[in-house]
């Protein structure tokens, strides 16, 4: 497990509170422990809030629960989910220190508003910051979604020091999937979070799906839900209330919150697009010089302070969200609209902006500047902004086909073939001998190796499942 520290440090840099932080570090193990158990791996589809701040862009809001579809509605049982999840939670603590102590965890079985069961978990757990009472995960299963797009494999991102060096993988739902059932959301519910998530999605336009595609993704989830395909009308209605609880319902998901208007007025473009295909120019990027190198890739890691780092954070934030910044740099503060982050021949990392004081584009060194901040005024882009990522990185296309997405109704006899026992195969991590446990735990006792000398008792690597 993390220090304590890293995740306060976190918590500092990214101006949320230290719980927001490790749960989010919490989440991502959470997620490495379902993809590693063979009960769960091919027939959970990751989706909601959580899966496009984890899997397709880091710099978003932060998000508290897990939302998954099932492939086979046999997994919605309580005694297999306390099991499994039993196993899930000594296989993170082997490897992390974190405790999910089985006592502490629910799962509520009930028949939703479709006449299916669905499930609510939650899930306490014991990370690096001690709290007297335990925080905990909540879990949203269904299997009865309308599946339309093949998922895929994503990797996860997790920006801890105790990222495993193989990565994290889950299998999601397609980006169009996602989108479209943001914009269902938005037309079912009418929250804050949704209204963000539908106005970030559409802004990204390295990522921008074709509309023809969203749109036929929309109207079979509203099909689904027996409601009609939105419009920009059927949300005038809900405009105060979304209004009055965006403080509430975002601020503490967000290192800053931006302006509510600056999302709602978004809608007329989404709308038009949706529509029509029609969306608004998109502006040009700025001029590449010699030897320059944009970087916007997920994973950010850069030569640089973890102070600058702190503050590149600040700039693609605002950058994402449309915010102007006040750059503090050699001795006097300018306002900027961010664009892109580049490192030059020579070596330098630099930012590339429109000076908004001097109305002139400028670039900054990133080891020169000395503070950012954002601000709560907007900027209508006039340039390419390059600071975001331009979609996931897929590891493996999902082997499951269209028909397995229905859900059946199957017997406890193949329940139980389904989710039988298998033999876990640990590795020595100093003399490679292997190991066979009925259970999930990679402790290995002291033992010899194969040239006679002795291995101390120490953690094995899961390298293999058998059935």
């Amino acid at each position: 497990m993390i220090d304590r520290r890293e995740i306060l440090d976190m918590a500092t840099r990214m101006s949320l509170t230290p719980h927001v932080v490790e749960k989010d570090y919490v989440l991502g193990w959470m997620l490495a422990g379902i993809s590693a158990h063979p009960a769960l791996r091919d027939s959970w589809l990751f989706k909601g809030g959580t899966c496009l701040k984890k899997c397709f862009f880091e710099t978003y809001r932060f998000s508290e629960d897990l939302d998954f579809t099932l492939t086979e509605e046999d997994g919605l049982d309580e005694e297999f989910l306390k099991t499994t999840f039993a196993e899930v939670g000594a296989w993170i603590y082997e490897r992390t220190g974190i405790e999910f102590p089985p006592e502490k965890q629910d799962f509520d079985i009930y028949n939703n508003p479709r006449g299916t069961i669905s499930c609510q978990g939650r899930i306490s757990y014991r990370g690096p910051v001690a709290t007297r009472d335990l925080p905990r995960i909540k879990l949203d299963l269904t299997a009865d979604e309308r599946i339309v797009l093949a998922p895929t494999r994503v990797e996860v991102f997790h920006p801890y020091t105790d990222a495993p060096a193989e990565g994290i993988d889950i299998l999601a739902y397609a980006y169009e999937e996602l989108f479209g059932e943001k914009v269902r959301a938005l037309a079912e519910r009418t929250r804050p979070r949704d209204l963000y998530d539908v106005v970030n999605l559409y802004r990204n336009v390295d990522a921008r799906p074709h509309a023809a595609v969203m749109l036929d993704v929309l109207r079979q989830k509203c099909a689904f839900k027996n409601i009609p395909v939105p419009e920009l009308a059927h949300l005038e209605p809900h405009r105060p209330e979304l209004e009055s609880l965006w403080q509430n319902m975002l601020a503490h998901q967000l290192p800053f919150l931006p302006p509510y208007e600056s999302f709602w007025d978004e809608l007329p473009g989404f709308f038009a697009w949706l529509a029509g295909g029609v969306a608004p120019e998109v502006p040009a990027a700025l001029a590449v010089s010699a030897g320059e190198v944009v970087l916007r890739q997920r994973d950010l890691r850069l030569p640089v302070s973890g102070r600058a780092q702190s503050m590149i954070e600040v700039i693609r934030f605002a950058a994402g969200n449309r915010l102007l910044v006040e750059l503090d740099y050699q001795g006097s503060t300018r306002r900027i609209e961010p664009y892109s982050l580049r490192r030059t021949q020579d070596g330098n990392i630099v930012l590339h902006a429109y000076n908004n004081d001097s109305n002139a584009q400028r670039s900054y060194r990133v080891d020169r500047i000395q503070g950012a901040r954002m601000t709560n005024t907007s900027f209508t882009p006039r340039h390419a902004v390059e600071l975001g990522p331009k979609g996931p990185v897929l590891v493996a296309q999902a082997a499951l086909r269209p028909q397995s997405y229905a859900p059946r109704n199957t017997s406890s006899s193949r329940r139980t073939r389904a989710f039988g026992k298998p033999v876990y195969i640990y590795q020595c991590p100093i003399c490679q001998k292997n190991f066979r446990r009925d259970r999930m735990g990679g402790h290995l006792n002291p033992h010899k190796n194969d040239r006679g000398g002795q291995c101390s008792g120490r953690t094995g690597y899961l390298v293999d499942t058998r059935y």
